[in-house]
């Protein structure tokens, strides 16, 4: 199945890889993401406080996810779990 991914599962994906750090090319990478996607979304997360900055030294920065970003993260996966996307299963069956 290669379907385009939902705005959400992607912001699902750059937060798994953030729950314990990580650096803004290991989110692309890890999340399958463009550097423009990477920009936008990683604005998105900051200015909502879902993410935060962390400043490891200079010039590393790892991106760690907030208390806000994991409850966020929680609700999608609930959400996601209940409509079944995870495994493509629409309802309709095969």
């Amino acid at each position: 199945m290669n379907r385009r991914r939902s705005n959400i599962e992607i912001i699902a994906d750059m937060l798994r890889v953030g729950e314990n750090g990580a650096g803004k090319t290991e989110i692309m990478y890890t999340a399958n993401m463009s550097y423009s996607q990477i920009q936008k979304y990683l604005g998105f997360l900051l200015s909502h406080g879902f993410i935060n900055k962390v400043k490891l030294g200079n010039p590393s920065v790892s991106y760690q996810v907030s208390e806000k970003g994991g409850e966020l993260l929680r609700n999608i996966d609930s959400i996601v779990e209940v409509l079944e996307f995870r495994n493509g299963n629409n309802g309709h069956g095969a």
